[in-house]
């Protein structure tokens, strides 16, 4: 599938560009934003890089990843990077991931974003299942990802080596048949 373009009522969520690149770097580049994420802040290079790949993926086919820019409606900012992969080990699903600039935070971007990535996973690609992980310290995410209807599903123990050290992850998942009787829903 291509293009993506998702709305939901403050966001969108639409394909990267080239030019996208100041705009992500300013997530992938915060030590506040990646704080909780798998990866330490990265260079210009290698969000240029990162946005590179992204666009050149969005056209493959079959298409395995949808790196997309989180953007407010009002103003078509770039606040945010999401992320659907599709689980090469598991038929028909997906993990998701996000990351939004830290001047957005606490307004209800994460669950938003949440709700646009599983309305792209259940009504557009059709998928069976959708799963997320989170840091055990990001209470935010932890807190968004229940708003938008997943499931705690356990513990990962030692899964991401990060800043010198193995950390645990917690890990969500939401079925087709229960995204579809939720709030989540929206065409």
């Amino acid at each position: 599938m291509f293009p993506v373009i998702r709305d939901e009522t403050r966001l969108s969520l639409r394909e990267l560009t080239v030019d996208d690149v100041d705009a992500v770097l300013a997530i992938y580049g915060s030590p506040k934003a990646t704080e909780h994420l798998s990866f330490t802040p990265r260079s210009r290079d290698e969000v240029s890089g990162i946005v590179e790949r992204s666009v050149t993926s969005a056209t493959a086919t079959p298409r395995q990843e949808y790196a997309l820019a989180v953007v407010e409606r009002a103003g078509a900012q770039l606040i945010g990077f999401a992320r659907l992969a599709h689980d090469p080990h598991q038929q028909r699903a997906a993990t998701i991931g996000f990351a939004l600039r830290p001047d957005t935070w606490g307004v209800g971007y994460g669950r938003e974003t949440v709700c646009l990535l599983l309305a792209l996973a259940f009504a557009d690609l059709e998928l069976h299942r959708v799963w997320a992980a989170r840091a055990p310290l990001n209470v935010a995410s932890e807190k968004t990802l229940l708003a938008a209807g997943m499931t705690e599903e356990g513990r990962i123990r030692g899964h991401v080596h990060v800043r010198g050290a193995w950390r645990d992850s917690i890990v969500y998942g939401v079925l087709r048949e229960e995204w579809e009787c939720g709030e989540g829903n929206r065409r």
